[in-house]
């Protein structure tokens, strides 16, 4: 994920939830997703809680399996997670 792209989405979601996320608080979340996280969905629940969470923003039980879904079929190739962060910005 190239660093502009990563500021465009910390500025987006600092601005739609109010809150100020530090790039720090995200990395440390960001360095405990492996691979076998993305593919477990307990996991993938557990990480859209601690973000939901931090950015003290509720996430409805059908955007979570939206989110589950979306997540676990792009795998891990990083073009797929871009796309996919750049639609939930839009909603």
């Amino acid at each position: 994920m190239d660093k502009k792209l990563s500021k465009d989405i910390l500025s987006t979601v600092n601005q739609k939830t109010g809150k100020n996320i530090t790039e720090s608080s995200i990395k440390k979340i960001a360095g405990k997703v492996t691979p076998a996280t993305l593919q477990s969905e307990t996991q993938i629940r557990q990480l859209i809680k601690q973000v939901s969470t931090m950015a003290g923003v509720p996430v409805s039980e059908d955007t979570v399996k939206e989110i589950v879904s979306a997540v676990k079929k792009s795998g891990m190739n990083m073009e797929n997670l871009e796309g996919l962060m750049k639609m939930m910005i839009k909603k």
